[in-house]
């Protein structure tokens, strides 16, 4: 008797040339249902509906058409069970040894900006991942297909082994299945979970490709995708450059989260080791990049770049004047293109959305994981309190507004100092906030003079507010809440400061 093939595929790429296939040159007899037999009737293929071979019409609108025992028993059967063949053969069920099933398109609906919950409930598939884990479970048996991609890999495998699959393809093939149904019920549960965090918390992901090390040459590493549908970097277009790296990777995010607390005004970050060494905004992307440059240039070398409107040739021009790891965009000019592939290597990307990113953050510890959501609260400085008796200007309150939207992704504990909407001095890191501030303060040298200071947490002493002064800072920005927090209002006022409270603490391990 010929080989049983049952085809039910939501995304039909391929299928036609596949299913000839498995007919003309493999001897397969065809089952399908709904659309995906249509189209193989369409194509000339000779295929069974499901409802014909089961003998139970599809009901419920199509809901219900393959939960079915001469389906599930095709499928389960263990060939070298004696029981399990003669429960076949009592109930007329033929072996299925192929079950190709992809699903219903549930992350593309909840992708469109105006789909309902009506609408997405609808795309939640039953029938296809039944099938497939079924398929998946019995892969000593048989071989099951959850990808269009794999259909020439299963070709290619008949051919090498007299018409049968592997034992160790079938195998993969299960793996991948069973990554597969995990990750489609996580994109159901995270959307019907909404913003919320919940008792169980999947990750699931799908290579995109393995990357030469890690952090360091003697440490593995491997590029996931989350979901089936590309996004992020995943979907950047790499216009020029080598391959990306880890580091390439994990800088180039710091730089993207960075970059999108700014709009509309041109801006431009440049990244070193997930820290900025320079931020800065200007009336054009090209003054906005050279005054980030400038920032600190000697930091800048070999640094990753990110800039939140099109490359122009002015910018590209003076981002060939540099050694630069990576540099980010929302697009990039035809002549800007030309002028960048004079260094071929710099590795260029384009992506469109900068601002879309992840509302959760997931770091690893021993024996679990934690999650958090994401620090994506937008500054609103008519909620800050100014705690002083000088009160800040417009202009001043702007540039305190710069530097906390930057202080916000620097390393804890964060120091900035600004002017002219341009970083002067960052303090990253350290263990303690005075160390920060000294550190930011020398950086920053002449231009501390009038300039601004922001603290990612607290003062706990008045002793950075001095210190500050003594360099000639002119206002300063932080949370507050510390227990002596008039100390430092204090020191603020006898000193001629501006001192603004925001109520909110930004710290980044």
């Amino acid at each position: 008797m010929a080989r049983l093939a049952l085809l039910s595929v939501s995304n039909k790429t391929g299928l036609v040339d596949f299913a000839r296939s498995l007919a003309a040159e493999f001897g397969f007899d065809l089952i399908s249902s709904g659309g995906t037999a249509q189209v193989l009737k369409d194509a000339g293929l000779p295929v069974t509906k499901v409802a014909e071979y089961t003998g139970s019409p599809e009901i419920l609108g199509g809901r219900v058409k393959t939960l079915h025992p001469r389906i599930h028993g095709g499928i389960l059967a263990r060939r070298d069970v004696p029981q399990d063949l003669t429960d076949l053969e009592n109930n007329q069920i033929r072996p299925i040894n192929l079950v190709v099933v992809n699903l219903y398109p549930f992350e593309q609906t909840i992708a469109k900006p105006d789909v309902t919950l009506a609408d997405a409930v609808e795309q939640i598939d039953i029938g296809g991942p039944a099938m497939l884990r079924a398929a998946a479970k019995n892969y000593a048996y048989l071989t099951v297909l959850c990808d269009p991609a794999s259909y020439d890999a299963y070709l290619q495998e008949l051919r090498q082994h007299n018409g049968e699959a592997s034992l160790e393809f079938r195998q993969e093939c299960a793996i991948k299945t069973f990554s597969h149904t995990s990750g489609y019920d996580q994109a159901i549960a995270s959307y019907l979970r909404g913003q919320e965090l919940s008792q169980h918390y999947t990750l699931e992901g799908t290579q995109v490709q393995a990357l030469r090390y890690g952090e360091n040459p003697h440490q593995e590493a491997v590029w996931y995708q989350s979901g089936a549908i590309a996004s992020g970097w995943a979907a950047a277009t790499k216009l020029q450059g080598k391959e990306l790296s880890y580091n390439n990777l994990v800088d180039l995010e710091a730089a993207r989260r960075i970059t999108t607390e700014f709009t509309d005004t041109p801006a431009a970050t440049i990244i070193k080791h997930t820290n900025p060494c320079g931020v800065a905004l200007g009336d054009s992307l090209v003054e906005a990049y050279t005054k980030a440059f400038n920032a600190d240039s000697v930091s800048a070398f070999g640094g990753i770049v990110a800039l939140n409107h099109s490359i122009d040739a002015a910018t590209a021009t003076e981002l060939t004047k540099t050694f630069l790891e990576c540099v980010v965009a929302p697009g990039c000019d035809a002549d800007a293109q030309e002028i960048l592939a004079a260094k071929s290597k710099v590795r260029v990307l384009i992506l469109p959305n900068l601002s879309a990113g992840p509302k959760e953050t997931v770091k690893v510890i021993a024996g679990g994981f934690l999650v958090q959501a994401a620090d994506d609260v937008v500054a609103d400085t008519h909620k800050w309190q100014v705690v002083t008796q000088k009160q800040p200007t417009p202009e001043q309150l702007a540039e305190l507004l710069f530097a906390w939207k930057v202080c916000k992704h620097v390393k804890s504990n964060a120091i900035v100092v600004t002017r002219d909407r341009t970083t002067a001095g960052v303090g990253a890191g350290q263990m303690n906030r005075v160390g920060s501030v000294q550190i930011a303060l020398d950086q920053a040298g002449e231009k501390a003079k009038g300039g601004f200071l922001a603290s990612d947490g607290f003062f706990p002493f008045d002793d950075s507010v001095k210190t500050a002064a003594a360099a000639g800072i002119s206002a300063i920005v932080q949370p507050g809440g510390s227990m002596r927090d008039q100390d430092s209002i204090n020191a603020a006022n006898d000193l001629g400061l501006v001192m603004v409270f925001t109520g909110i603490r930004h710290f980044l391990h």
